[in-house]
C-alpha cells in the first residue's frame, strides 16, 4: 500500500481535431508524468472522459498507457457503475497486467442507502483479485459515503485498501482517518484541501491540478508527508490560484487547456463537454506562465 502513497494523478484522455484518440499525445502525457515525480497514475477515471469512450477505445488507453509506462509507476484502473453485477462481471472478464488496483466510484445517480452502498462494495471487493481504493464524490454521485459505511468496509475486506475521499469536507476527512486502521489509505480528492488532509495523517492525493504541474504539487505533498509544515504550504499557496480556476469550467476542460499551452495536446473535448471559454482560456495561459 506504501505505492499510493504520495501523489497520484487522474490522467486526461488526449483527441485529435476530429476527436479520435490522440495516442501519441497520451505517450507523451504518461512520460512527463514519470519524469515529473508522480508516484502513480490512475487511468479511466472522470477526468479521461471515460463515459464517452467505447470499449475499444478504452483497450486502447489502456494499452498504450500500459506499454509507454512499462513498470515504473504504479497504475490504478477506474472502474465504477450504478450496476452492480455489470460491473462484478467487467470485474471478472478483465486483464489486469500491468495495473495494481481498481478505483471504484460508489453508485451514482440511484441514491443507494449506506447498507446499498456497503452492499455493492462487499459484492466488488469479492470479485476483485487487486486491491480497491474507494471514491467518493458527492458532488457527481448524488449521495455521500458516511465515515461508518468507509470504516466497515475497511475492516471486513483485506482488499479495500483505501478511499479517494473528494466531498471536500475536512472534518469527513479527518473522521475518516481517525475511524479506519492506520494502513488504510485516506487520499485527497479535493486538491485544494490536499496539504491539510496529508497533514492530518492522509496519504496524499489522486489529482487533476498536479498532472498540469507535476513538480511543484508532487513536490507540496512531500514536503508534507514529512512534515515541512512551511515550506508546504508555501508551495501550496504558490499553486492555490491554479487550483481556484482549474475547475471554474468543469473537469477536464480547465486541465486540457492547460496542456494545450504546454504543447502537450490538443484542446479537444467531446461532447457533452467544451473547452473553457477565451477569457478563462488566457488566464490559464497567464497562470501558466507564471508557475514555469
Amino acid at each position: 500500500m506504501e505505492q499510493f502513497k504520495g501523489t497520484g494523478v487522474a490522467l486526461i484522455t488526449p483527441f485529435k481535431e476530429d476527436k479520435s484518440l490522440d495516442l501519441e499525445a497520451l505517450e507523451n502525457l504518461v512520460e512527463y508524468q514519470i519524469e515529473n515525480g508522480i508516484d502513480y497514475i490512475v487511468v479511466l477515471g472522470t477526468t479521461a472522459e471515460s463515459a464517452t469512450l467505447t470499449q475499444e477505445e478504452k483497450s486502447l488507453v489502456k494499452q498504450t498507457i500500459v506499454w509507454q509506462n512499462k513498470g515504473r509507476l504504479p497504475l490504478v484502473l477506474g472502474m465504477g457503475s450504478n450496476n452492480t453485477k455489470a460491473l462484478v462481471d467487467e470485474i471478472e472478464a478483465t486483464d489486469f497486467t500491468g495495473f495494481d488496483a481498481i478505483l471504484s466510484v460508489s453508485p451514482y445517480y440511484n441514491k443507494p442507502t449506506q447498507a446499498g452502498i456497503y452492499a455493492h462494495f462487499a459484492e466488488v471487493a469479492k470479485a476483485s483479485k487487486i486491491p480497491i481504493i474507494l471514491y467518493n464524490v458527492p458532488g457527481r454521485t448524488a449521495s455521500n459515503m458516511e465515515v461508518e459505511t468507509v470504516a466497515k468496509l475497511a475492516k471486513d475486506f483485506d482488499n479495500i485498501i483505501g478511499i479517494k475521499e473528494a466531498k471536500g469536507d475536512l472534518v469527513q476527512a479527518m473522521d475518516l482517518i481517525a475511524a479506519t486502521p492506520d494502513d488504510f489509505l485516506v487520499i485527497s480528492g479535493d486538491d485544494m484541501i490536499t496539504l491539510p488532509m496529508v497533514l492530518a495523517g492522509g496519504a496524499g492525493v489522486i489529482s487533476v491540478i498536479a498532472e498540469g504541474f507535476p513538480k511543484e504539487f508532487s513536490q507540496m505533498v512531500n514536503l508534507g508527508l514529512e512534515r515541512k509544515v512551511d515550506e508546504a504550504y508555501q508551495l501550496h499557496y504558490k499553486i492555490a490560484p491554479a487550483i481556484n480556476i482549474i475547475f471554474e469550467q468543469g473537469n477536464p476542460a480547465g486541465i486540457k487547456a492547460v496542456f494545450a499551452h504546454k504543447d502537450l495536446c490538443k484542446n479537444e473535448l467531446r461532447l457533452p463537454l467544451l473547452p473553457v471559454d477565451e477569457s478563462l482560456n488566457n488566464r490559464l495561459l497567464d497562470l501558466v506562465n507564471r508557475l514555469k
